[in-house]
């Protein structure tokens, strides 16, 4: 059994750190304001922030960054739990197995002239024949069964097993002469501290905290590391600076990196100097009752997490995905049973939130305006993407509509459900309204989206969709009419 590690950090090296371990994790970013979490921390003990040693102040940031995210995950599978109303199931194969056997002998199973189906929103490849089409369904009696929203999360899900998802929140402090040192961010900053480190050693500390999703329990330890500096020039300094890497590290250095030729040795563990340390996380997890290699989701060998949305591209010549974006659990591409391929190795999911009127009809809906790198770039669509594992498909909506959108679980309710099953491989459309006496304001959190907003309900044909959703959009329509008109 593979137990699922959330990351409450977007560290590309402590990512990496584990990923070369074995560990893919769900990056979740903690947003935690560091300076108040200690003032509150320390006064908590009666003392000043400066009485804190740094032992104390990354251990007190690493938990509160984890805390954070439990939270956060906390809210994702309320909502989830408390979700009403029915799933419908859309079956297009079946409709599509239907017509190919009435179709000429010499059509069935062949070239229609027709894209074979491509599901809901879900993004393909670049390669291949109507790669970014998508078949259009309206007009087809697409078979459907009905049944409780529940249904959705038997057996699957955030609070289903007796242990994790385990989530894992780090930060780190450099030690020199006495002074705690964290990211320097400006230029000058970081001048200074290079030139005092100049053939000089210090201490890299890292604190870390474990929760297990589970029991909330959770496990805190910190590293630490002696550094010693080589005697590096001031060319080499300002060449270094230059590159922008020691303005956002702690301790404005690092190991993995440009700033590597300048480390003369390590004593101690060279993991927490990159920003996580492997044996004591390893030890925290034994603590929890979590064997290490139950962590263990990628196989020997792989390459370093690329790019979720590595080959595909837009429209939009040149436009490629970000660096920053990376591959996720659940993230990867599925031979779908349609004959084409989707994303989402758990199927994929998306929030089509709804705000209603003083009378109770609808009145808007978020929609997002999509990436140019991504498929079908420039289109307008609804927040969502792959199913990450140890999740089910309402939890992975609202944690992806969250991510992209900024739209909060504890500020909606979901009603409904829509889902498209291709046999292997499903998109799971998640109605929801705003909660009464709650304000959802959707913003754009990630690269993923180019704008988020609130669409006047009648003006949504008006927009350029994304194919799957200029097709589903009537009914979609009618169900969000019916629901409010429910409630």
């Amino acid at each position: 059994m593979t137990i699922p590690l959330i990351l409450a950090s977007k560290s590309a090296p402590r990512r990496d750190v584990l990923y070369s371990a074995g560990v893919c994790p769900t990056i979740r970013v903690s947003h935690v304001d560091e300076p108040a979490a200690l003032r509150a921390a320390a006064a908590a003990r009666g003392v000043d922030v400066e009485a804190l040693g740094v032992d104390e102040r990354v251990t007190i940031l690493a938990e509160a960054k984890a805390q954070a995210v439990h939270r956060a995950y906390r809210d994702v599978a309320a909502t989830a739990a408390a979700a009403t109303g029915e799933r419908v199931t859309a079956f297009p194969l079946r409709a599509d197995a239907a017509d190919a056997a009435e179709a000429p002998a010499e059509q069935a199973g062949g070239e229609t002239g027709t894209p074979v189906p491509d599901g809901m929103h879900g993004m393909m490849p670049a390669s291949g024949k109507g790669s970014d089409i998508t078949r259009d369904f309206s007009g087809v009696q697409v078979p459907t069964s009905v049944a409780p929203i529940a249904v959705e999360s038997e057996g699957v899900g955030l609070t289903s097993g007796a242990v994790g998802p385990l989530i894992l929140g780090c930060d780190s402090m450099f030690l020199f002469h006495g002074a705690c040192y964290g990211k320097p961010h400006d230029v000058e900053v970081a001048r200074e501290r290079l030139r005092a480190m100049r053939g000089d050693s210090g201490e890299l500390w890292t604190g870390h905290c474990l929760i297990d999703f589970a029991t909330g329990r959770a496990a805190r330890g910190a590293s630490r590391a002696v550094v010693r500096f080589g005697d590096y020039s001031d060319r080499d300094i300002e060449r270094y600076i230059a590159t922008g890497e020691p303005l956002e590290v702690a301790g404005s250095f690092t190991l993995e990196g440009f700033g590597g030729a300048f480390i003369d040795g390590i004593e101690g563990d060279p993991h927490g100097v990159i920003g996580l340390s492997l044996p004591l996380v390893r030890r925290l997890a034994g603590e929890l009752g979590v064997d290490w290699t139950d962590l263990w989701n990628v196989a020997r060998g792989d390459h370093a997490p690329a790019a979720k949305a590595e080959g595909v591209t837009s429209q939009a010549a040149g436009a490629v995905p970000p660096k920053d974006n990376v591959r996720q659990p659940g993230d990867g591409w599925i031979d779908c049973a349609c004959g084409r391929r989707h994303w989402g190795l758990n199927g994929a999911s998306g929030v089509l939130l709804a705000r209603r009127g003083a009378d109770g009809a609808v009145t808007h809906v978020v929609m997002q305006h999509r990436a140019l790198w991504s498929a079908e770039g420039g289109t307008w669509g609804i927040p969502g993407g792959a199913t990450a594992d140890g999740e089910n498909a309402i939890e992975g909506a609202l944690r992806e509509s969250y991510e992209e959108a900024n739209i909060t679980p504890e500020d909606i309710d979901v009603v409904g459900t829509w889902r498209e099953d291709h046999g292997n491989w499903a998109y799971t459309t998640v109605f929801a309204f705003e909660r009464p006496g709650h304000t959802v304001t959707p913003r754009a959190n990630d690269d993923e989206s180019m704008e988020i907003e609130w669409v006047p309900i009648d003006e949504v044909p008006e927009r350029r969709l994304l194919t799957a959703m200029r097709t589903d959009w009537p009914r979609f329509r009618a169900r969000l009419d019916a629901l409010a008109a429910g409630r």
